[in-house]
């Protein structure tokens, strides 16, 4: 049993931001129906590739079915509608451009379907000027504020410009967009017969960012931090950052002077450590001290293994983390007792590790049934 079972969605999405909506309520077991266009969605087409084939699309298009469909045509415009009108929901994520050229904007689904809960997922939501409308990530990363927190080392003359991955926003979007068609899936299930049901849901990504505010941009916002051009005015200072040790790079964060006692502790007492007063970090950071700590311990870190230091580290109170590759993951302890990654068969890929999602439902957990489809694999559904 799974717990998204006799729910049908229809996807228009051409973006990651729809179309991962849409992946985690198929995930849970949503009939998705993606529409794409002649030759394909456009992510069928964007890296990294592995034997012709885009791994970013069989990541994002698990348990969905494939129809194609040109909607400029009158007749695929028309299967369309037969589409929606037994489904219950409709996933988009174009610019009302697009939307109002395809019969697709909010009042005119509501007018033919009123029955369906309709998301559109958007870089600055519905209403926004024409020429914020169609963006790429990098803009959308930067107008929330992100870029310009990750990482926190970057050097002045090379400012960050995505952020903490490439498609961040969509992927934020995307988890508060399946939350709210869920939401709206259930009241349309508890709604009166004979009443439509439906309801229109407007995401931005922008304000997705927002919502998800740390405490540097949060110092922004309360005026404690003037906003500016100086990657310091972003930064928590002290000495955190990245360190290369002997079988990669681990990260550390200190504050207080529990941390610093801890880590001198942890290193042995080494001479240089010394030199340091025990509350430096919350008195006298200076960017001399700042300096003369990542010295000395660069040259300790250096000769450390990154998962048995910073597992030694956390349970001596300080905040040391891995810095993990994507080859990593797959075998992190953690993911593995929760189940996070489950292999799958993929018919060019072979058997791939998915990542899945962060929760676990015990009667209707996650399963990935299907790899992402054929183009045009399921064309009956639109008959």
């Amino acid at each position: 049993m799974t717990a998204l079972k006799g729910i049908t969605i229809v996807e228009v999405a051409e973006r990651p931001a729809g179309e991962y909506t849409a992946k985690l309520l198929a995930d849970f077991g949503a009939e998705v129906i993606k529409v794409e266009r002649p030759g394909g969605a456009p992510t069928r087409h964007m890296g990294p590739f592995r034997d012709g084939e885009s791994a970013l699309f069989g990541y994002l298009n698990t348990n969905k079915k494939s129809v194609v469909l040109d909607l400029d045509d009158a007749g695929d415009r028309a299967r369309l509608d037969s589409l929606l009108a037994r489904a219950n929901g409709l996933i988009d994520d174009h610019d009302e451009a697009w939307t109002a050229a395809h019969r697709l904007a909010p009042d005119d689904v509501s007018a033919a379907h009123p029955h369906l809960v309709h998301c559109i997922v958007s870089h600055f939501g519905q209403g926004a000027p024409h020429e914020w409308q169609k963006l790429q990530p990098i803009n959308v990363i930067n107008a929330g504020g992100w870029a310009y927190h990750s990482p926190s080392e970057t050097t002045h003359d090379k400012p960050p410009l995505k952020g903490a991955g490439r498609f961040l926003p969509d992927y934020e979007a995307g988890i508060d967009a399946a939350m709210c068609v869920l939401a709206s899936l259930l009241r349309q299930r508890r709604i009166e017969p004979g009443k439509p049901g439906g309801q229109f849901i407007d995401i931005s990504e922008v304000e997705v960012q927002l919502n998800r505010i740390d405490c540097v941009l949060d110092r922004m916002l309360a005026g404690d931090v003037e906003p500016s051009d100086e990657r310091t005015a972003y930064d928590m200072g002290g000495p955190g950052t990245s360190f290369a040790c002997r079988d990669g790079h681990i990260y550390i964060f200190m504050t207080t002077k529990g941390h610093w006692n801890a880590l001198r502790a942890l290193m042995g007492d080494p001479e240089w450590a010394r030199a340091f007063r025990e509350d430096w970090l919350e008195f006298d950071c200076t960017q001399a001290n700042v300096d003369l700590f990542r010295r000395h311990f660069t040259q300790w870190i250096a000769q450390q293994e990154k998962i048995a230091i910073t597992e030694a580290a956390q349970k001596a109170g300080i905040a040391m983390v891995p810095v993990s590759t994507a080859a990593d993951l797959p075998r992190n302890e953690q993911f593995a007792h929760r189940g996070f990654f489950q292999e799958a068969e993929h018919p060019v890929f072979g058997k791939v590790s998915y990542p899945t999602v962060s929760y676990r439902m015990s009667a209707t957990p996650v399963r990935i049934v299907s790899p992402a489809p054929a183009l045009g694999a399921d064309q009956e559904a639109a008959r």
